[in-house]
């Protein structure tokens, strides 16, 4: 059986070579559009799925996997045509948020059989739009439209040939960037947008000068984040390997530590104190990162590595939630004490994140790194 990253490469090809047969493909270029030859409506399409939880082993490539359908008058029909991966797939894949994720493709329980299967993987995605829902606005979204976008790990995944998703979920994706350099960014730069924006309260206007600190920066999340913050005008710290330190440096880093050289708060404590820590590390950071941040200014420690789905999995819904909620408040209010904020991190869909993103890469102030790419 292929590794998961090499069945990501291989899907691509067989793809192509297992059309339906009331599909014609026409290629243009670089370009690929599917046409429906026949008066009925598409039913199948090829994909990668998983019928249980496990190993890679789980993986079956299918040509019987169910088209996706409008719902909703706000969702588009979207062609694939890169798609990426990321750990929180291989996660899933073993069974990660299943009980969280259950909840949420179907909060009312009416599906009786209470069977995701066959899901399919895949949270990133670039490709062409191929039908709009009646009330997706013409002057924004129509046929044709080369989008991309960061698919919630609640719907079915980009391992496919089309994909359903809600028109705020999708944007125009970088005239610059190929399908397949656009697919291996919008999962990471969301899930940074999420955190630095949504959850720590920066943004272009208010981010010159702030001093930021990123623990683990070498990441797919830690270097776009970096691009992010120096493009608004930020004093950006990291943490890292010291073989990292070249590419972390080259995105314009002011300061870098190395974690390998010894216990990473040692340095970090003689440094002037941060208006923001974004921690992409977890495990004992918490003891010691909130001490790095400027007290009664309103500075903020923003974790991505959250017991939440953990929680849920463990101890069902409510008493994971339940759990989870009083680990965030006990711990909010103890730094409050303290003139500092504890903020947990997630990601969130958001296509109006990816319009300004998109614009930030076609202006040359985000690049896409081949750490990045799965090919």
């Amino acid at each position: 059986m292929l590794p998961l990253r090499q069945l990501a490469c291989s899907w691509w090809s067989c793809l192509l070579n297992s059309r339906t047969p009331c599909v014609k493909t026409l290629v243009h270029g670089d370009q690929r559009r599917l046409f429906n030859t026949s008066n009925s409506r598409m039913t199948i399409m090829p994909a990668w799925v998983i019928d249980r939880y496990g190993s890679n082993d789980v993986l079956r490539f299918t040509k019987n996997a169910g088209f996706p359908i409008i719902n909703y008058p706000n969702e588009v029909v979207v062609q694939v045509h890169a798609a990426g991966l990321n750990p929180i797939d291989v996660s899933m894949r073993g069974g990660y948020g299943a009980a969280t994720m259950a909840m949420k493709r179907d909060p009312l329980n009416i599906n009786q059989s209470g069977s995701e299967f066959p899901l399919i993987l895949g949270r990133d995605m670039s490709g062409v739009i191929m039908e709009c829902g009646l009330d997706v606005a013409s002057a924004y979204f129509k046929e044709g439209d080369e989008v991309w976008a960061a698919i919630p790990p609640w719907k079915q995944g980009s391992l496919a040939e089309f994909v359903v998703l809600s028109a705020n979920e999708v944007s125009k994706k970088p005239k610059c960037l190929s399908h397949i350099e656009a697919a291996a960014v919008p999962y990471v730069a969301a899930t940074a947008w999420s955190a630095l924006v949504n959850t720590g309260g920066l943004n272009k206007d208010n981010c010159a000068k702030k001093r930021i600190l990123i623990l683990g920066g070498s990441g797919g999340v830690g270097t776009f984040s970096i691009q992010m913050l120096k493009a608004w005008g930020a004093h950006v710290t990291v943490t890292c390997s010291q073989n990292a330190e070249r590419l972390v440096r080259g995105l314009g880093v002011d300061h870098v530590v190395d974690y390998t050289a010894g216990p990473v708060e040692v340095p970090l404590r003689a440094l002037e104190k941060f208006d923001l820590v974004l921690d992409n590390v977890g495990g004992d950071t918490e003891s010691w990162a909130l001490g790095l941040l400027k007290p009664w200014c309103g500075a903020k420690y923003v974790t991505l590595v959250t017991p939440f789905l953990c929680n849920t999995d463990r101890l069902g819904i409510a008493d994971g939630m339940l759990q989870t909620g009083v680990t965030v408040a006990s711990k909010a209010l103890k730094h409050l004490s303290k003139g500092v904020h504890y903020r947990w991190g997630m990601f969130a869909p958001n296509g109006l994140a990816l319009d300004d993103i998109s614009e930030m890469v076609d202006a040359g102030k985000v690049l896409i790194l081949t750490e990045w790419l799965l090919v």
